[in-house]
């Protein structure tokens, strides 16, 4: 388990300074300190070693979504830390190595079911708040652009994002 965690951890820092298209089974194991054979044993394939990286991504935010407050504004509150960078400790290159893995979900099958899990899981906390689905949708695909906005808007705050996400609730709860 160490040594898949190691592996996961250089995963994440090649594609943090140099994208998903830089990694390769050679350069985890250089950026790692292992030999390539260490790779190999544990990821057949690089695709294999990127769901797994989006696998423990994955399990971070969907448990997040988990321990938010019950009451409906720390919950939001919570969710606009989580989706602003702020909810990767202020970490901007995590956050968008993470979103580099999660659209890489669109040329790579394999990486697919744990979009289709976040989708679930924002759904679900989304539900309290709208139980029209097509409202959720709409709501999701705006969780989905603040994430990439925080992305790329270093001034986008987790406040700011509170107020977005507090807006478009009440307008669709009216």
């Amino acid at each position: 388990m160490q040594r898949r965690r190691l592996l996961l951890d250089a995963t994440m820092r090649v594609v943090e300074r140099e994208g998903v298209g830089a990694v390769s089974q050679r350069r985890v194991a250089a950026e790692a300190g292992v030999p390539p054979s260490t790779v190999t044993y544990y990821y057949a394939a690089v695709d294999d070693l990127l769901v797994d990286a989006l696998t423990r991504v994955n399990d971070t935010y969907v448990e997040a979504l988990g321990t938010l407050p019950r009451e409906a504004d720390a919950a939001l509150r919570g969710f606009a830390e989580l989706i602003s960078c702020a909810g990767a400790g202020g970490d901007r290159a995590s956050v968008v190595a993470e979103y580099e893995l999660f659209l890489l979900a669109s040329r790579r099958p394999a990486l697919r079911p744990q979009i289709d899990r976040w989708n679930r899981a924002v759904d679900s906390f989304l539900a309290p708040y709208l139980p029209d689905p097509d409202d959720r949708a709409t709501a999701s695909a705006t969780v989905d652009g603040l994430f990439m906005r925080s992305c790329t808007d270093p001034e986008l705050t987790a406040d700011a994002v509170h107020r977005v996400l507090t807006r478009l609730l009440s307008l669709r709860s009216s």
